[in-house]
């Protein structure tokens, strides 16, 4: 393959990535400035924070003051301003928010036990109680201290202040300093529980969201061609390279099965996946193939992003006219062939121990993929086939390949999850091999069933053909030739 569309399709989908990123991002600052018009300010989700001790104050916060002195320069104020709300998780409970310099804080807190915000070591001290009050599970307090403060609202150094029942609101413009922020009960007693939400206001959102859309619009226009012409360049070099499938080392174990998969006319589908399971296989090397694999998962990575921007371009091709690029189909197909072979080496089904090739053209090699060039394509099935047709395929594609045991922790807002069925009979097989140096060809069948029922359907989401993938688990290394056609009346 030429070195020349390798360059081309790097810079592409590096340019392409960088533009995607950043028209987001620009677009995003668009939309928030949008959303801030009329005072309103764009804020995030509330989050409820709690300590055993008398006050809970963020981090420091460092305003670079270096702008306030530029001749002509805006006041920090007129850039940006922050506005925070503070509701209180006990009913009736008076609370006070307040900013001030950081050292003006640290002095008025030295001594009073408190947490801080972000810290949930500390913040998560102890346990609201509605009959007996506070229950501190962790101890008097997360922040040393054995001193009461004195009331919040009868101190002078706050730059910003709000207090009282319900929620409060506090708003206040940038200034050069550091700063922190401080929430406490109003009347200076402990525990503090509350739900904090932030906002901000700048008038840089829009002309930085601007700048930011347009570099990135400027990215895409020149990395989405480069793509194209970079996966067009390698889908031409692949028509000239590589052996046929079947000259591999698994040939004579294909022939055994019934067929060396070459045969396109004998194919029950016109997509086609081949593994042939090796004789003799390491007992451990499977442990480390992760390792061994990431320079493939790296090039792999860069391969997909080309491969769906290809995608979207062949689909334009076919809606206008009914045919799929050849060249990008054999861009398509390699990359596809290129995943499959690591695949085979690695964990979808732990079939040989050779390493695979870096190429997306057809090698000697035990694992391959191929799928038929269509002549004509519908224009119409391409508008629906890739969602709404392949739905059912979909839904058993994921119980065969996706996670089983998910569970959603509602405490912590995350989710665990199991291994897939195909991962759980490729790490039986595995464990089997580990300690009896035998991968089980039953087993191997119907690893390669599942495999090739998967990527069937992605050939047909991917719009490389229209005929409907079949609901059957074909197991075995090869495809299984197709019926005979029947006798003529």
């Amino acid at each position: 393959m030429k070195p020349g569309h390798w360059v081309l399709l790097v810079c592409g989908v590096l340019l392409s990535l960088s533009g995607l990123g950043l028209a987001i991002g620009g677009t995003w600052l668009l939309a928030a400035d949008a959303a801030q018009q009329g005072g309103r300010y764009v804020s995030g989700p509330a989050e409820r924070h709690q300590t055993a001790g008398y006050a809970l104050t963020t981090p420091s916060l460092a305003v670079d003051p270096g702008q306030a002195g530029l001749p002509g320069a805006p006041r920090l104020g007129d850039l940006a301003s922050v506005q925070v709300r503070v509701t209180p998780v006990v009913p009736d409970q008076e609370i006070f928010v307040g900013i001030a310099k950081a050292s003006e804080v640290a002095a008025y807190l030295d001594g009073v036990p408190h947490a801080a915000l972000g810290d949930r070591s500390r913040t998560d001290g102890g346990r609201w109680d509605e009959q007996d009050g506070w229950d501190d599970e962790d101890g008097e307090a997360e922040q040393g201290g054995t001193r009461a403060p004195a009331s919040p609202a009868g101190q002078d150094f706050w730059a910003a202040s709000a207090s009282g029942a319900g929620a409060r609101e506090l708003t206040w413009d940038l200034q050069p300093g550091t700063w922190s922020l401080v929430v406490m009960n109003a009347d200076a007693t402990r525990p503090v529980w509350v739900d904090l939400q932030a906002g901000v206001r700048s008038g840089l959102l829009g002309p930085v969201g601007t700048g930011v859309l347009v570099g990135g619009l400027a990215g895409l226009v020149v990395g989405v061609p480069l793509l194209l012409l970079g996966s067009a360049g390698l889908g031409r070099d692949i028509g000239t390279s590589g052996a046929r499938p079947g000259t591999g080392p698994g040939a004579a174990l294909a022939g055994s099965a019934g067929g060396d998969g070459s045969d396109t006319a004998s194919a029950v589908y016109p997509v086609r996946l081949l593994g042939w399971l090796d004789s003799k296989l390491s007992r451990g090397l499977w442990l480390v193939k992760w390792l061994l694999a990431i320079p493939h998962y790296l090039i792999l990575a860069l391969l997909w992003f080309a491969l769906l921007v290809t995608t979207i371009a062949a689909g334009i091709a076919i809606l206008f006219t009914g045919r799929y690029p050849q060249s990008w189909f054999s861009f398509c197909t390699g990359v596809l062939r290129w995943t499959w072979r690591v695949g085979f080496y690695a964990y979808s089904a732990l079939g040989t121990d050779r390493y695979p090739p870096f190429t997306l053209a057809r090698a000697d090699y035990p694992a391959d993929f191929e799928v038929d060039y269509p002549a004509r394509l519908s224009r119409g099935l391409v508008l629906v086939k890739w969602w709404l047709l392949a739905i059912p395929h979909v839904l058993v594609v994921a119980i065969l390949t996706g996670s089983i045991g998910t569970r959603w922790d509602e405490d912590n807002g995350g989710g665990s999850w199991g291994p897939s069925l195909l991962g759980l009979l490729v790490l039986i097989a595995a464990v089997i091999l580990l300690f009896t140096g035998r991968y089980r060809q039953g087993l191997f069948d119907l690893v390669m069933g599942i495999n090739r029922w998967a990527w069937r359907v992605g050939a047909y989401v991917l719009l490389l053909r229209d005929e409907y993938p079949p609901f059957r688990l074909d197991q075995g290394p090869a495809e299984p030739p197709a019926p005979p056609p029947p006798p003529a009346a």
